[in-house]
């Protein structure tokens, strides 16, 4: 039997702490699927405001986001990733109790006004430039911890973390709502929605307390004793970290940050591709309006919440199968599939809305579509961004495929209101063209990483 190279167990350990972050990303940016309609009726319609401007409330979170993804880079290279990880951990916890509570010291308790709808907005912002910082630099923390063996894998967690959460605040969300009249939901309800989420923004913020800085920040830092002190936590033997250190000097040799396009402009093009893809398919459409889509298919109003948490636990179990086959299968062979998965579901529910058939039939398609994108561009995305960049220049990379990311995220979710009101049928059939054009990227474009160190991946892109 062969020994371990590395300590699973404490490497184990850093990665769920990491991946509170995550958690944290799927708590903030979910929690709006059961207040939205709330907020529709609190601030929306009494200010006579259009779907518009309905749809960017539900995503205002979403500009924080690119805003976040935007800068994580900086304060990634300047912070830290376990700086910046505690940074994203106070910007959970105020937008959290912000956003429940907009009225606070400015404007009267319960009385809609453009000024308040403005701070809601503002303090989902700051929730936003959070779940930004998180989406970056978490799997990034992880792929810079994580042996190549287990890297897929120890990433993929991130992903389940970010459903998990999702799933978490959907069970919430209804529990809070569960036997409440829509008048007290509508006034008081959605805001112990929103102040739920500062229990784990605080307990994130204290466990990243005790993790270590990556060793190839460290050593990029020119603190090669305290990189190396980590890397014989994360491997067993000083011999095999010394071999690890000295290959992340080498390919840290020069400048200590390149230019973005040192390599070519191709794995930068990959990088945001892949951003963008992972969003123009429409997933978030479903996760951010998933009660909604429900009652537009007959469900009453308990009845959505309760299916909207079968599809968290459809979204669970496939997400174990990406973790389950990533370091096994490779990226590539699990991004295809399930794109073809995604194209299939959503193309069937563009059908469907055509004939105006709405029934168990759409539930189908709708959980055979979030499974092909749990098991595939859910978490295999973010361990593609994680792993693809060189060290000299991951940072600044994942950054910039990170606000791409959540650049298209916002461009989709807010278009979605007007764009059913256009045609359902056609919205949906968007999402399944981009899906197919998604596989052919794949397919050409994006090299299969599995096994490979951090380091190798520089002579991939190497001319």
């Amino acid at each position: 039997m062969k020994t371990r190279e590395y300590n699973f167990g404490y490497i184990l350990g850093i990665t769920l702490i990491a991946t509170i972050g995550g958690l944290l990303f799927g708590y903030d940016t979910a929690v709006i699927s059961g207040a939205e309609k709330s907020l529709e009726a609190f601030l929306i319609k009494p200010l006579g405001l259009s779907s518009f401007m309905h749809g960017a409330t539900v995503s205002s979170a979403l500009v924080g986001c690119i805003i976040g993804g935007a800068i994580s880079g900086l304060c990634a290279n300047r912070l830290g990733r376990k700086g910046s990880l505690l940074v994203a951990s106070l910007l959970f916890f105020v937008a959290a109790l912000g956003s429940a509570w907009p009225e606070t010291l400015l404007f009267p308790y319960g009385e809609p006004s453009l000024g308040l709808l403005l701070t809601f907005n503002f303090y989902r912002i700051i929730g936003g430039i959070g779940v930004g910082l998180a989406s970056a630099v978490c799997p990034m923390y992880i792929g810079e911890i994580a042996p190549a063996s287990i890297r897929g894998r120890l990433v993929s967690f991130n992903q389940f973390a970010i459903i998990f959460g999702m799933l978490v605040v959907y069970f919430v969300n209804w529990g809070i709502a569960r036997g409440e009249t829509i008048e007290w939901i509508n006034s008081v309800g959605w805001r112990h929605m929103f102040a739920s989420g500062a229990i784990p923004a605080g307990v994130f913020g204290l466990l990243v307390l005790l993790v270590p800085e990556t060793p190839r920040y460290l050593a990029m830092r020119g603190r090669e004793e305290r990189a190396l002190k980590t890397l014989k936590k994360i491997n067993v033997g000083a011999e095999r970290a010394g071999e690890i250190l000295s290959q992340i000097k080498q390919t840290l040799a020069g400048p200590v940050r390149g230019k973005l396009l040192s390599y070519g402009w191709k794995v930068l093009v990959i990088g945001i591709l892949l951003s963008a893809f992972q969003q123009f398919v429409g997933i978030n459409v479903a996760l951010y309006y998933a009660p909604r889509i429900f009652e537009s298919m007959g469900a009453a109003k308990d009845a959505s919440m309760l299916q909207t948490i079968i599809m968290g636990l459809v979204n669970v179990v496939f997400t174990v199968v990406a973790i389950v086959t990533v370091d096994k299968w490779g990226r590539r062979p699990l991004l295809i599939t399930g794109s073809i998965g995604m194209a299939l579901g959503m193309f069937a529910i563009s059908a469907l809305a055509f004939c105006d058939v709405i029934g168990v039939w759409t539930l189908v398609f709708i959980i055979i579509y979030t499974a092909s994108f749990m098991m595939s561009w859910g978490p295999i995305c973010w361990v593609l961004i994680s792993e693809i960049f060189p060290n000299r220049i991951r940072g600044q990379a994942v950054a910039v495929a990170v606000a791409a990311q959540w650049a298209a995220n916002y461009l989709i979710s807010s278009t979605y209101p007007p764009m059913m009101e256009f045609s359902g049928g056609l919205t949906y059939g968007f999402y399944g063209l981009m899906a197919l054009l998604s596989a052919l990227f794949v397919w050409k474009m994006v090299p299969e990483t599995k096994g490979k160190t951090l380091e190798e991946m520089e002579s991939v892109w190497k001319k």
